[in-house]
C-alpha cells in the first residue's frame, strides 16, 4: 500500500526521529487521502501522525536485530538529504 515509506529497521546508523516521523506522515497521508492538511483536517492529522510514529518507534525498539540489512542502504531520502 505504501511503497514510498523506507524500511526503517537495521539502518546503520539507527533510523532518526525525522525518519520515523516522515514515514508516519507518509502513512497518514495514504491512509486518509489528505496530501496537504487544511484547517479543517490539521488537528486530526498532526494527532494521527504523533501516534504512528510513536508506534513506529516502540516497533522498532521492540523488534529484534535484522539478520540482513534492509533491500536499499542507505535509504534514498539519507542520500538525497546529504547530496550525495
Amino acid at each position: 500500500m505504501c511503497r514510498n515509506i523506507t524500511t526503517l529497521r537495521g539502518l546503520e546508523p539507527a533510523a532518526t526521529n525525522g525518519e520515523i516521523e516522515a514515514a508516519a506522515r507518509q502513512y497518514v497521508r495514504k491512509v486518509s487521502g489528505v496530501q496537504e492538511p487544511s484547517s479543517r483536517t490539521e488537528e486530526a492529522f498532526e494527532a494521527a501522525a504523533r501516534t504512528v510514529a510513536a508506534a513506529t518507534l516502540e516497533l522498532l525498539v521492540d523488534l529484534p536485530p535484522r539478520q540482513l540489512p534492509p533491500r536499499t542502504t542507505p535509504p534514498l531520502r539519507r542520500l538525497r538529504a546529504t547530496g550525495e
